[in-house]
């Protein structure tokens, strides 16, 4: 038996509890977990904001070994640190073609059906196809990616969604360039990553907002330049910090219509707003149509840091051996599996950067 994190039901508390998982079936890998983050999606998920159906085990930012493989596997054995892909794409479907891999039509069938089952033989169903908060989980060999030599295995989890999203966000998504403002709204773990990656981007001045007034401290450590809280006043204090003209791009990390609109007024002209946060399907955002036209911005949604994870993950593992990417310094909280409800707590709360479940 294995012990994991389980939403019984959408809205429902959390459970601590004994799954059963089958050995690896053709072209599936066992992993033990070494570590995994908490993420927003996660709780996106728990509140019903992320359809997934229930009982669901969270959780999908983790890295740890493989323990056994089923038929068919080539790319890892047993013995080798590996990190989850939370959306893996199948390389054959119309968007993969087009080489935008993250939008792969087919990135969430593994979490379409169940993976194991409760003691008393309910089926349950992996969380974003990876059931993370977990001692250990089987998934698709697709989901699994060789972790380059050289990353500590506990850190590593950051990887897999709140370090790729950040970092793609600002270079492969926004292609931020050295010398431009940004403006970063949101100071979680995916926020603060965007902020390192900022820095590694050259970008100046890094401009940090968030409710928490608390994290200026957090912010300036990771790359930020200026914090600014988030009010009324916030994209006007942006404009003074850049000239009179608003920043170059603004990448939105909360996924709320008001923000995403507050990020939009702190661009300038021709800016670029990249919207990274997981909003609600009813939280509209209005734009007129005459300031689409007058101040000729770009609106853009980012998935998945808009990475090839195969592509991108070997350049984060060169720059965390370089010193230029600090993964501990986004962990604030080093928790147990029985302190994931707290961590949503704190999430909740705007408190903290990234808690990560260690095993």
């Amino acid at each position: 038996m294995v012990q994991a994190v389980l939403l019984p039901a959408v809205g429902a508390p959390l459970e601590l509890v004994d799954i059963a998982l089958p050995e690896p079936g053709p072209g599936q890998v066992r992993v033990k977990l070494a570590a995994a983050g908490v993420c927003h999606s996660d709780l996106s998920l728990a509140n019903g904001v992320l359809r997934a159906a229930a009982p669901v085990v969270l959780g999908h930012e983790g890295a740890g070994t493989v323990v056994a493989v089923g038929e068919g596997v080539e790319s890892v054995r047993p013995g080798d640190a590996v990190l989850l892909n939370w959306a893996p794409s199948c390389g054959g479907c119309h968007l993969c073609e087009l080489g935008e891999p993250w939008l792969c039509e087919h990135a969430f069938d593994g979490a379409a059906a169940p993976y194991a089952t409760l003691a008393d033989g309910t089926p349950v169903y992996p969380g974003l196809g990876t059931g993370a908060f977990a001692e250990e989980t089987v998934v698709t060999e697709r989901a699994v990616l060789p972790l380059p030599p050289g990353v500590p295995l506990t850190a590593a989890a950051l990887l897999g969604c709140a370090v790729l999203t950040g970092y793609g966000a600002v270079h492969n998504a926004a292609r931020v360039r050295a010398g431009e403002s940004v403006v970063v709204f949101g100071l979680g773990g995916v926020g603060l990553s965007v902020l390192q990656s900022a820095r590694i981007a050259g970008a100046d001045p890094i401009i940090a907002v968030d409710v928490t007034p608390e994290k200026e401290e957090l912010a300036l450590r990771h790359g930020a330049s200026a914090f600014v809280p988030a009010d009324d006043g916030t994209a006007k204090a942006v404009r003074k910090l850049t000239g009179g003209y608003g920043a170059d791009h603004a990448i939105e990390c909360v996924g709320r219509a008001d923000v995403i609109r507050t990020a939009w007024s702190a661009t300038r002209r021709g800016g670029h707003t990249t919207v990274v946060g997981v909003g609600g399907k009813d939280d509209k955002l209005t734009l007129s149509a005459m300031e689409i036209f007058h101040f000729a911005r770009t609106l853009s949604g980012c998935v998945y840091g808009n990475s090839d994870p195969a592509r991108d993950v070997p350049v984060l593992a060169d720059l965390v051996h370089a010193g230029r990417l600090d993964l501990d310094a986004l962990v604030t909280d080093r928790i147990g599996l029985d302190g994931v409800p707290e961590a949503f707590d704190r999430m909740s709360a705007g408190k903290g950067g990234r808690s990560l479940v260690v095993f």
